[in-house]
């Protein structure tokens, strides 16, 4: 896997961290309301179910392309207008990040890891997303350590995302930068998933 190839993983999985959803608002709760423990035991339990989808994608696609290549174009073209729709919704987002950060009743760090492995393990949207995002990926015929970079990336760069959003909450006024600035991620998230939409379709 070349840098260019890593670099282009690494940036759509640091933009879909970095969008506001379910995933955000869960590890914002636990850090406000529980602490920076709280938070960063949310941020890695959510990371390990991102990790977990990231493995099962990779292989199962692995599985289709040696077994039906057909099959495995038709899931590519499908997984390319995915992250078109996603691109799309991106755009259009107002970034309401504001209304997600709400902090609730402390709960023990236990919890907290269980609520953020929860909500990433139990996401169908994730599950659709990393199906979209490796079929380009498993194509390029990679060894193993080209697998396992493909999916240690997504799970380094969720769990480090979450944690800096951690460190982030306890300081007021960059709480406040990121509500500001929560339309602008959505934007370069938009443009940048519809970009790999594209680049999808033509390489295919």
């Amino acid at each position: 896997m070349t840098f260019t190839i890593w670099l282009s993983l690494a940036a759509v999985c640091l933009l879909g961290a970095m969008s506001p959803g379910p995933s955000l608002a869960v590890v914002a709760k636990h850090s406000l309301a529980g602490g920076r423990s709280n938070g960063l035991a949310t941020a890695w339990a959510h990371a390990f179910g991102i990790g977990i989808y990231a493995f099962v994608s990779l292989i199962g696609l692995a599985v289709v392309l040696q077994e039906s290549p057909v099959l495995f174009k038709v899931i590519t073209y499908a997984g390319a207008a995915y992250l078109a729709y996603l691109g799309f919704n991106a755009l259009r987002s107002k970034g309401g990040i504001a209304a997600k950060l709400n902090s609730g009743s402390k709960v023990s760090v236990a919890a907290s890891a269980r609520e953020g492995f929860l909500i990433s393990i139990l996401s169908p949207k994730i599950a659709l997303f990393f199906i979209a995002l490796f079929s380009q990926f498993v194509a390029l015929n990679v060894g193993i350590s080209g697998k396992a970079i493909i999916v240690l990336t997504p799970f380094l760069i969720d769990g480090l995302w979450y944690t800096l959003v951690t460190f982030l909450l306890s300081t007021p006024k960059v709480l406040d930068a990121v509500r500001n600035r929560a339309q602008l991620i959505d934007r370069l998230s938009g443009v940048v998933l519809i970009l790999l939409a594209a680049r999808v379709v033509f390489t295919v």
